[in-house]
Order: C-alpha cells, then structure tokens, then sequence
C-alpha cells in the first residue's frame, strides 16, 4: 500500500507513463510507479492489458499537476 501522504495523479499505459515519469524525474518531482494489469496474469506472456499509477507526495503535487496535465494535452487529437 502506498503511503498516505502521496497521491496518485495519473493512471495509463506503459509509454505514457514512462514518458510523465521522466519529466517529472527531469523536474526534480519523485514519483512512484505501482503496476497493475486487469487480468491478473502475466501480461508478457498472455497480452494483458498493463496500467501504470503514478503517485506523487503530496508536498510536489502543486508541481506535478501542470506537468502531467501539458502532457496529456499534446497527446490529444
């Protein structure tokens, strides 16, 4: 279980999620990744559909909001 003093700010697929992880990590926000899949097998070996969380503390969460939300704008049509 995550800490209660982080709060998770975005939930998406792995190339989203590493690239929101990287600018937060380039902007000096620490994030942490909790993996999940929805069938609960492996899904490199069965093709499940992998989600990502990402929960930031709650001290960086006034930084990480632009940042995750410029993201997600530039990847709308």
């Amino acid at each position: 279980m995550i800490d209660s003093n982080y709060i998770k700010v975005f939930t998406g697929n792995l190339i989203i999620t590493e690239r929101i992880i990287q600018t937060l990590r380039d902007s000096n926000i620490n994030a942490i990744v909790k993996e999940e899949n929805e069938s609960g097998l492996d899904p490199k070996i069965y093709g499940g559909h992998l989600l990502q969380k990402i929960y930031v503390h709650k001290d960086e969460l006034d930084k990480a909001i632009p940042i995750i939300e410029e993201i997600n704008s530039k990847l709308q049509p």
